[in-house]
């Protein structure tokens, strides 16, 4: 239980650490509506308490009345009494004066807090005063009549008093509690006013800067985005974006125009592959025919030259047959392939390479592994990048190794091209899969090798993942479905560590 409870606190706290950051829309937002939240909560418990408060004294009000009249009534048994002298008023005035102390009573706290403690002793000393008068008077003792008309005009004012102090109360409330219709309307116009001047000048101000940047690259214009306004954290982001896109744009115009020439490169070598073929045929079956014809005139040498011409002559037209094969253009025919058809006619393509440069080259494929469909053209294109970035990335007196075997992954077979180079820093790992990222000197690489890879792969329904630590290589390693299988798990996507 404790687990789940740590859980869901790390869970809110991350989200609340997302939320609560200020410089962002969001944030703002948040923060905007909190303090919304908050204090309408604040108005909606105000109101409340004045609600309760009013309905409060509005029952007191009604025995502050009660209190009144009852102390008339107990008056006008004194008036009848004075003009009359009938002792029957006096017994009636003291029921009066029960109620009249049981109301009292009721309000004895309330009649402190309204007009203080001393008044209130001062009402029920009068109050006294004229009950003893009264039972004075009951028992035959004959009082001064002003002093009972005098205490009684006192008990009448102080009541007349207090009901006019309870009044006021109540009026108070009541216009305190009118305010509150215009302290929400004002507490929810002052947010809608803030969230409208952000959206109004935090976003769409700077998006139309955007957009009118973005029609300037558009014609050729890659000045980056200048704004000064309001500079909240995702459109801070966005606009660096922008800029790091506009720049990286305007850098790589040359690679873009050399990546023109490959192309044409590629269009060349094609039309040179296919004029090539005619005559690489014609001196092999000269020289097959020549053997046939004169094997039995020639000499050990001379046989073992017409076999040499023949086999150069083959070899000549594997070349072309590659070639041909890299600089197809047009949209890709899968097939079902061998992985080690893939392998071996990768490396037919760049093997004189390593020789050149130095380097050890070892190859292993798995037995017993099952085809995969794909593009043997695109994925020698591939495999022969990745082989060219791996001399290039390895001193000389190095290795490179090429394994084919079953993925653990299932469904999947493993292509992996290691090297023994310098490796790839951590910190731009992410980037080499990104068009015109190339972390080779100016003039040596386009940017575009790993992009291209990453694409056909991604269209052969595979993965393309790197893994490099400093200065002990990189590893490359391809997942290619293969098609006795359904594949299982994400088709796209980059993965390095």
């Amino acid at each position: 239980m404790s687990g789940v409870w740590e859980f869901f606190v790390q869970r809110f706290s991350r989200i609340s650490v997302r939320w609560l950051r200020l410089r962002s829309i969001k944030g703002k937002i948040f923060v905007i509506f909190a303090v919304t939240f908050l204090s309408i909560s604040a108005l909606t418990a105000m109101n409340f308490w004045n609600l309760s408060t009013l309905r409060t004294r509005m029952v007191l009000s009604e025995r502050y009345d009660d209190l009144l009249n009852n102390i008339l009534e107990l008056r006008r048994f004194e008036k009848n009494f004075l003009i009359y002298r009938d002792q029957q008023n006096i017994l009636e005035s003291k029921e009066y004066l029960g109620r009249i102390d049981i109301l009292v009573g009721d309000l004895s706290e309330d009649l402190p807090q309204l007009d203080g403690k001393q008044p209130f002793a001062d009402f029920k000393t009068t109050l006294l005063d004229y009950r003893h008068l009264v039972d004075r008077i009951a028992d035959g003792d004959s009082a001064a009549p002003e002093i009972l008309r005098n205490l009684g005009k006192k008990l009448t004012d102080s009541a007349d008093h207090f009901r006019e102090l309870k009044r006021t109360r109540i009026h108070a409330t009541i216009a305190r509690t009118s305010i509150l219709p215009f302290a929400f309307f004002a507490i929810f116009l002052f947010p809608m006013t803030l969230v409208l001047w952000l959206i109004s000048h935090g976003l769409l101000k700077p998006l139309d800067v955007v957009m009118e940047t973005t029609r300037l690259v558009g014609r050729g214009d890659f000045r980056p985005i200048r704004y000064d306004g309001v500079r909240l954290e995702e459109i801070s982001g966005l606009i660096e974006a922008f800029n790091r896109m506009a720049e990286e744009l305007e850098n790589n115009q040359e690679d873009l125009v050399q990546a023109r020439k490959i192309a044409a490169i590629g269009t060349f070598t094609a039309g040179i592959a296919h004029e090539l073929n005619n005559p690489i045929n014609n001196i092999a079956l000269t020289a097959e025919s020549f053997r046939e014809e004169y094997i039995n005139r020639m000499d050990d040498g001379c046989t073992e030259m017409i076999d040499d011409i023949i086999s150069q002559a083959e070899r000549a037209a594997d070349i072309v047959k590659n070639l041909l094969d890299f600089s197809r253009t047009e949209n890709p025919v899968f097939s079902k392939i061998a992985p080690e058809q893939i392998l071996n006619s990768t490396i037919a393509l760049v093997k004189n390479q390593f020789k050149m440069v130095g380097l050890r080259l070892e190859t292993s494929v798995s037995r017993d592994l099952p085809l995969v469909r794909g593009n043997l053209g695109n994925l020698q294109q591939v495999f022969t990048n990745l082989l060219q970035n791996a001399i290039q990335a390895t001193p000389q007196g190095g290795k490179i190794a090429m394994h084919v075997a079953r993925s653990q992954v299932q469904g999947y077979i493993s292509f992996t091209v290691e090297d023994t180079g310098s490796g790839i820093p951590a910190d731009i790992q992410h980037k080499i899969f990104e068009p015109f990222f190339s972390t080779k000197e100016v003039g040596k690489g386009t940017g575009l090798g790993l992009a291209v890879s990453y694409s056909i792969i991604k269209r052969h329904g595979g993965r393309l993942e790197v893994f490099s630590e400093a200065g002990r290589g990189a590893r490359f390693t391809v997942l290619l479905p293969h098609v006795s299988e359904t594949p299982t798990g994400d088709f796209i996507g980059w993965t390095g560590s």
